[in-house]
């Protein structure tokens, strides 16, 4: 197949050569907003080079891959799906949650598959633990701990655009537990604090939250993000049941230092990276859009998935700026 990837930078240079390597993709179109980085990417991956998103789609392709800023991602997702062709998107779907739902709309109406990029739902851990709650070895699932803390925050000028950490951080825990889970979360109560930088506090973002999570059935998630954890990149899940308990994210590579007596683990060196501690998911989600693109299967992750995770976020934004609960019906698109 013939996939074109619109957006060069950090993820979608590293999608480029993911796509580049698999076996279902015989040939990539990319392009950018900077000329010489589609020139430079295009050379390295042995890539087509197209000028714009526009002239990608018409040169025919039989999907595309959008890495492009988040302000773009609804005009391509809508370009793509006009076009007929399947979409794989990076998250958000928009920035803005009414956008957000209406292009959830336009693409439920159209019948065009569409995934968005929630890599850990590829991760073999996170999918061994969605198993076990699936099986039911777990029993009934009380309590849902997820984790996602960054070794440093990102520069001044992505956090100023980011929309917040619960939109651009927290999502991926809020996906996971979901996902996992197979709940629906009905209440979000998060908490933060802008200790750090300066100008988390100036966009009125925080750089450290915890937030948590009730779910349909009257379990519980706690959430707990940071932009400050300079021993690595922690990505962990914990599952407690009233038949069993499990862990995804335990590994020599987890960023902890045990200080039980005489313990030698984790072993390290600890992960310092998102794209080193999840290149085997990132591989494992794009070959699946491949599958959907061959009609072989459905989206893994859809538009609705985004669009409920989106809520959760703005649940929070919510929750931490008025500090109280917050039910999902008060903030959910209509």
């Amino acid at each position: 197949m013939r996939l074109g990837l619109i957006g060069l930078g950090r993820i979608g240079s590293f999608h480029a050569d993911t796509l580049s390597r698999l076996p279902a993709v015989d040939s990539l179109v990319v392009t950018d907003v900077v000329p010489e980085t589609t020139k430079a990417v295009a050379e390295r991956v042995g890539a087509a080079v197209a000028d714009s998103p526009e002239a990608l789609i018409r040169g025919g392709v039989d999907a595309i891959v959008i890495a492009a800023a988040t302000n773009a991602h609804t005009e391509l997702i809508r370009a793509g799906v006009d076009a007929g062709i399947p979409v794989f998107c990076e998250k958000p779907l928009s920035g803005d949650l009414s956008e957000a739902a209406a292009i959830a709309r336009y693409v439920n109406d159209s019948g065009i598959p569409v995934q968005v990029g929630y890599p850990r739902r590829f991760d073999p851990a996170f999918s061994a633990a969605r198993a076990a709650v699936e099986s039911g070895e777990l029993g009934w699932v009380h309590t849902v701990r997820s984790t996602t803390l960054d070794p440093a925050p990102a520069p001044r000028g992505y956090i100023e655009t980011s929309g917040g950490i619960f939109r651009d951080c927290s999502v991926h825990d809020f996906d996971t537990v979901r996902w996992v889970t197979g709940r629906e979360v009905v209440e979000v109560y998060a908490t933060g604090s802008a200790k750090g930088d300066a100008f988390f506090a100036e966009f009125g973002d925080v750089a450290t939250a915890a937030t948590v999570l009730t779910f349909d059935d009257g379990a519980t998630a706690v959430v707990s993000n940071t932009r400050y954890n300079p021993r690595g990149y922690d990505v962990r899940l914990e599952l407690h049941g009233t038949g069993d308990s499990v862990a995804a994210g335990w590994s020599d590579a987890t960023p902890l230092r045990n200080l039980e007596p005489d313990a030698t683990w984790p072993a390290g060196p600890p992960a310092t990276f998102f794209m080193d501690r999840l290149a085997s998911a990132f591989h494992a989600e794009l070959d699946a859009f491949t599958a959907v693109v061959a009609g072989q299967r459905t989206s893994p992750c859809t538009v609705d998935d985004a669009l409920a995770v989106a809520v959760i976020a703005e649940a929070a934004t919510l929750s931490l700026q008025q500090h109280r609960p917050v039910q999902i019906n008060e903030v959910r698109p209509s």
